[in-house]
């Protein structure tokens, strides 16, 4: 596959390396399989927060199986809870996102230095409300191969079950990759992690504050805690109640992609690229 030619500054194409970041979710997954015999010398990478799901780390050991090639995690300088204490308790949310620049933007960028890169990104054909690349760095092109070739949502099924691969197991009750503690998650994927990684949950809940003096919640979800969730068996019964509704009137309209199934009670459905891709 070649690649298109650029209009960036500070860009080689002579000396232009092959990056796909992979985030742990389908379509990054599908993207390298779909290139596996395309892109010469394509780097992989895994912009590893330490914040991840079990589910992710075991579909990344397979992904290397599969692809037969080692994924290079990339670390953050500085654990989550350090950037938290340097933003004073201030969770990040879908208007701040410091937790994707720091744990997962900052890393890579490092990693890629100056030299010039393509960057392969797995936003698909049927995505046009997804575009662009969150970093600015001029040495850095983003690639969109997917959306060159018309590839789709069910292509991208396709790929991963022709490949033998599948989902990741974390689909079973969540829509996208990414860190536990994402703010993206619906409370309906909270209830999941409660039921499935009590420990993470909780875990997630210890960094949510309430600051008496100003009156400030500091919470995941607005206007709930995870510990308020938790403790109200009702709410969560009727989240569950109103999820398998929605699962049953996207199963009867033939539309059961997964943003349809998952988008319940919140909005800003836009998710970081390098995140949950």
């Amino acid at each position: 596959m070649t690649a298109k030619k650029n209009v960036l500054t500070n860009f080689d194409e002579n000396k232009c390396r092959h990056i796909l970041s992979l985030s742990g979710g389908k379509d990054s997954t599908a993207l390298a399989l779909y290139l596996r015999d395309r892109v010469p010398n394509m780097e992989y990478v895994f912009c590893d927060t330490g914040e991840e799901l079990s589910e992710t780390y075991e579909y990344l050991l397979r992904i290397e199986a599969q692809l037969g090639v080692k994924i290079i995690r990339l670390n953050p300088e500085r654990h989550f809870h350090y950037y938290l204490d340097l933003y004073r308790g201030v969770l990040p949310d879908p208007r701040t996102r410091w937790c994707t620049r720091m744990l997962k933007l900052h890393p890579f960028e490092k990693f890629v230095g100056t030299t010039s890169a393509f960057l392969y990104t797995g936003i698909r054909a049927d995505e046009p409300h997804r575009s662009g690349y969150i970093s600015t760095k001029s040495n850095i092109k983003p690639i969109f191969p997917f959306v060159e070739d018309g590839i789709m949502h069910h292509d991208v099924l396709r790929i991963l079950q022709d490949s033998g691969l599948g989902l990741p197991e974390y689909y079973k009750w969540r829509s996208r990759s990414g860190c536990y503690f994402c703010f993206f998650q619906q409370r309906r994927e909270w209830i999941g992690l409660f039921e499935r990684h009590p420990g993470l949950f909780w875990k997630a809940a210890e960094f949510e504050k309430f600051d008496p003096i100003s009156g400030k919640r500091f919470t995941w979800n607005k206007n709930e805690s995870l510990k308020e969730l938790a403790s109200n068996p009702e709410r969560i019964n009727q989240i569950k109640i109103d999820y398998q509704k929605k699962l049953k009137n996207t199963s009867q309209s033939g539309d059961t992609t997964l943003i349809n199934i998952f988008d319940a009670d919140d909005t800003e459905r836009e998710s970081c690229l390098i995140c949950h891709l």
